[in-house]
């Protein structure tokens, strides 16, 4: 099965690392514009000597160590010593606790959905829900099943004689939500965002990027997937040649495959995600596959045309419906739909599928619980669903209305940052100011809940489930094309740590779960507040100016809003940010692998710009409250505890195999150069914590960047 883009890959941006899925079963308020002048409420400082545990513990700070010189160390390292990685995690710290929190309050939940599904109302999300997750534990009757479950879909895959039915195949398929080779799905009009049009977009891969299918580096990589696959063959009948036969075949095509898709640093530029043609253009582009019938099948009406997202990517998709070996495309659609349903079958696939994707590939020592695993196929189906009983139960009213207040004061600190820049024109000035005044805030959960009328979800019928929740979810998806944007739909479920920039929506959205400790508290000090949730809305904020948001204006369109000259200054200010994180090696055993600065740049420039915004936002606050401006916290400047909090917002480490992947794959930097890399260019670090030229959190005055 597989989860259906819901836009353009790499166009919305959150604040979080990416999941890096190769996988396909997700085991996995109307507000106002940004305000003219910040609100002045400041939070209350956490009362001393209480029972509670403190918003900051200062013991865990390591005062051997220099802030100036290891500031990463400096606050995190003695925790991070004495919290190893647990065995079924491929990371931990500040971003995975809070995470664990958040499962285990949607453990709750769930497991009293499931003990009262029977008895719950007929057809309510409750029973659906139950039912779903009762299903997903029920690993005697997946065992009993099989893979019986995906018999159906493999025999019809034996049915094709020709190629001549390919297309039949793939368009039954898309139209079940499991669309193979490429994706598809709606998104905004990169031109007109107020519309919904279709999008196709390059896909159809196993591993992490194309360029695992290609450098010698990754050989160990290839030859261990190619084992996986052969192992599902096996596991589904084939003998043992047989199934490494089918294995390589599949893995030929799929090597065909990334060989013409563009590489992930490449996809950041929007214009590889978008390429508008009407259906008669794009029948040029791939003449042995037929749009029309395509769109027929889907049930989608096109107007003027569709986004064909990668047209070398669909080129080279019909040369091999042309050409390839019928036994290549057998064996690929073969290993696809065992691979995709695998985590839902019973416990040998399970396990084949976490020995590659897990240990392997990411060196995670053991499998996540198996209610861990269910409680993600429920994220998958039914992320919403289940956000709305959440909502409900772990998230007042209030701490909506408090965190209100910290966007409005950072939105109103990046306004006058905007309008103090040196380095801009006035022209592009106001461009950028009509881009602020448009932004929407979205804040813990959306105004209205979707309806999840007509899905149906039985007692105890788990693949079944799945495979109706994935129809369901695509049919409510590529039912918008050609329909008004909703800017306020959600991309993210209130249940995510996590927190996200559309740009073709303009809309700056900060899931409830993020909207509690380390990044919020009710009762810190606003220090602790502004270097945490404070710089998260700054970050998202400056997604909307960084290297791709610059390049969409307040409405959501790719336009070009600069001056020729701002925009070269723009960039050569972004290519020193890009040349610092080049000079980041994340592994020790591995001094040459760097940081991939173009990769990372959006978030890099989210980072600096998030965390100068929310400091200026923080001194406002301290204005209205000079008391708390002038005490210190446990022997701690407010100025230093901002500092120190965005620090332990990064706190985390990552397995070797794990780091490795998101350095092919990931636009965001490792942990420790989070940390880092945004307080070394801020002369504020510097006299918060006395360094002085020539500490390694100083950078020089010539290489010192700042954009926002």
């Amino acid at each position: 099965m597989k989860k259906i883009m819901l836009k353009p890959l790499a166009l919305a941006t959150g604040i979080a690392l990416a999941v890096v899925a190769c996988g396909k079963h997700g085991e996995q308020n109307k507000t106002t514009t940004a305000p003219a002048k910040p609100a002045t409420t400041a939070m209350k400082p956490a009362a001393a000597n209480t029972s509670s545990p403190p918003v900051f513990n200062v013991a865990n700070l390591d005062t051997q160590v220099s802030p100036c010189n290891d500031f990463f160390a400096f606050v995190n390292e003695k925790w991070l010593k004495a919290n190893p990685i647990p065995a079924d995690q491929t990371s931990w710290g500040s971003f995975m606790v809070l995470r664990e929190k958040s499962l285990n309050d949607q453990h709750t939940i769930v497991e009293q959905a499931a003990k009262d599904a029977d008895t719950a109302k007929p057809g309510s999300i409750e029973q659906k829900i139950g039912w779903l997750y009762s299903a997903a534990l029920d690993m005697d009757a997946r065992n009993k099943a099989g893979f019986a479950p995906i018999k159906p879909d493999l025999a019809s895959i034996d049915a094709i004689h020709s190629r001549r039915q390919l297309q039949p195949w793939l368009d039954t398929n898309f139209a079940k939500g499991d669309g193979k080779v490429f994706s598809f799905g709606a998104g905004a009009d990169f031109k007109n965002a107020k519309q919904q049009i279709a999008y196709g977009f390059q896909s159809g891969l196993g591993l992490p990027t194309p360029a695992y299918y290609t450098k010698p580096q990754y050989k160990k990589i290839r030859d261990a997937y190619v084992k996986y696959l052969a192992k599902l063959f096996e596991l589904t009948g084939d003998k043992p040649a047989v199934a490494k036969k089918q294995a390589d075949l599949a893995m030929k095509f799929e090597t065909a495959l990334a060989r013409h898709s563009i590489p992930r640093v490449q996809l950041r530029n929007p214009e590889n995600q978008y390429h508008f043609v009407s259906v008669a253009e794009a029948n040029r582009i791939t003449p042995h596959f037929n749009w029309n019938t395509f769109f027929k099948s889907q049930g989608v009406t096109i107007d003027k045309g569709f986004s064909l997202s990668q047209p070398k990517f669909f080129k080279e998709f019909d040369r091999l419906l042309a050409h390839a070996p019928l036994s290549e495309w057998k064996a690929y659609l073969k290993a696809h739909t065992i691979s995709g349903a695998a985590s839902a079958l019973s416990e040998p696939f399970v396990t084949a599928r976490f020995d590659f994707y897990g240990k392997t590939l990411s060196g995670q020592p053991q499998q996540r619980p198996q209610w861990k695993r269910a409680l993600g196929a429920v994220n998958g189906a039914m992320g919403q669903a289940l956000g709305q009983l959440y909502v409900a139960k772990y998230f007042p009213p209030e701490a909506k209305q408090r965190a209100d207040k910290l966007v409005h004061n950072v939105l109103a600190a990046l306004k006058n940052r905007i309008e103090h820049l040196d380095w801009m024109s006035e022209a592009t000035k106001k461009k950028a100011l009509e881009k602020w005044s448009k932004f929407l805030p979205k804040i813990g959960y959306p105004d209205k809940w979707r309806s999840w009328e007509g899905l149906v979800i039985t007692r105890g019928n788990y693949y079944r489930n799945l495979e109706a929740a994935q129809k369901f979810n695509y049919d409510y998806n590529i039912a918008k094309i050609g329909k008004p944007t909703d800017r306020y739909e959600w991309g993210m479920t209130p249940q995510t740590v996590n927190a996200y920039y559309s740009p073709t929506t303009n809309t700056i959205n900060f899931p409830a779960a993020i909207l509690q400790p380390p990044f919020f508290y009710a009762h810190g000090d606003d220090a602790i507040n502004y270097g945490g949730i404070g710089a998260v809305i700054g970050h998202e904020a400056s997604h909307g100016f960084d290297d791709q948001g610059s390049q969409y204006d307040g409405n959501g369109n790719l336009d070009n809003w600069w001056t020729k000259a701002d925009r070269k200054r723009f960039d050569a200010r972004a290519e020193k940010l890009v040349k610092q994180f080049d000079g980041y090696t994340p592994l020790a055993d591995h001094p040459k692998l760097h940081v991939n600065g173009k990769l990372t740049l959006g978030e890099n420039i989210a980072d600096l710009g998030g965390l100068n915004i929310a400091y200026d936002a923080l001194q406002m606050a301290l204005k209205n409250n000079p008391k708390e401006a002038s005490e210190k916290i446990d022997g701690y400047t407010e100025d230093q505890r901002y500092f120190m909090n965005w620090a332990r917002v990064w706190r985390g480490e990552v397995r070797e195999k794990r780091q490795l992947v998101l350095l092919n794959a990931d636009p965001h930097s490792p942990y420790k150069f989070r940390a880092i890399g945004a307080p070394s260019n801020m002369p504020a670090f510097a006299k918060a914590f006395g360094c002085k030229a020539g500490d390694k959190m100083v950078r020089p005055a010539d290489k010192r960047v700042m954009i926002w």
